[in-house]
């Protein structure tokens, strides 16, 4: 089961060229200003240690990627071999309201708590860690780096438990339609299920973003197609969900989020003057 794990883990492979970039920005400046060795071997350092980290990282980049593109062909052949069936969010509200068939919700918990699909039942395949493990802190610390703080989405694990728990409700005779936020967890699921002796697996291609209102009766407080979204980003209004929500809505909806953005300027400005006058009021203690 572990080695399953680590094959599903790829799904933060299609992150992983912001990351390099944003790493590549950054890495040599912390030694440039913090480095206590002789001025003579302060850029032969830093530059062997970044080009170490920048292999480092691509190599990892590489695996992700062959990974995730045997994965793919994985699911795919499930799919296509009629192992794993196909539902648009439609047909799954048809499905739930006219054969009893069951919801299986894989989200992790951020995303479950915006919206589910009434009904459902919440096993998540992956959700957020909250162990305090120095390797955990340090990895939920590098993702909020490279880019959580913008889009929200947290560092996430494996649900070890993921299966034994599917085991402990449901045959495996029963019929599961398996949902996620936009597809990608949930055929990682069917493909678990399927291994473990589940064959009467249904897919929501697309996962819940995909579905319209009408589709699937909704419980929780916001739409489908935003349990996904977070960060800064969606404080600012500046995923394509709100785009289309805004473009549909009109200017009272873009309104808000202008006022929102003109808010985080003014902070911004507010704390690069303050820091000023600290260093200002620093400066003069010193030379007293």
């Amino acid at each position: 089961m572990e080695a399953l794990a680590h094959g599903l883990l790829p799904l933060s492979a299609l992150r992983t060229i912001s990351q390099k970039e944003h790493r590549c920005r950054h890495v040599g400046s912390i030694h440039f200003l913090s480095s206590p060795v002789p001025s003579s071997l302060k850029f032969s350092a830093p530059i062997k240690y970044r080009s170490g980290i920048i292999r480092m990282q691509e190599e990892y980049e590489l695996k992700q990627m062959k990974d995730m593109a045997a994965a793919k062909k994985r699911w795919d052949s499930l799919i296509r071999d009629g192992k794993v069936k196909v539902l648009t969010p439609r047909e799954a509200g048809y499905a739930i309201q006219l054969s009893n068939k069951t919801l299986l919700d894989v989200r992790p918990s951020m995303e479950r708590k915006k919206a589910w699909v009434k009904g459902s039942t919440w096993i998540p395949i992956f959700d957020v860690d909250t162990s305090l493990e120095l390797g955990i802190l340090s990895r939920k610390a590098t993702n909020f780096l490279l880019g959580g703080w913008w889009s929200g989405v947290p560092s996430l694990s494996y649900n070890k438990q993921f299966l034994s728990n599917v085991e402990e409700k449901f045959a495996k005779d029963t019929d599961l339609i398996v949902a996620c936020q936009k597809g990608l967890r949930s055929i990682a699921a069917c493909e678990v299920l399927y291994n473990a002796g589940y064959n009467n697996i249904f897919w929501v291609q697309g996962g819940l973003e995909a579905a319209e209102e009408e589709d699937l009766e909704r419980e929780g407080p916001q739409p489908f197609k935003f349990a996904g979204i977070g960060g800064l980003s969606e404080f600012l209004g500046w995923t394509d969900q709100q785009r289309d929500a805004a473009a549909k809505e009109g200017w009272g909806y873009r309104l808000a989020f202008s006022a929102r953005l003109v808010g985080v300027v003014l902070a911004a400005d507010a704390l690069f003057i303050g820091a000023q006058k600290v260093g200002q009021y620093l400066q003069e203690l010193r030379t007293h």
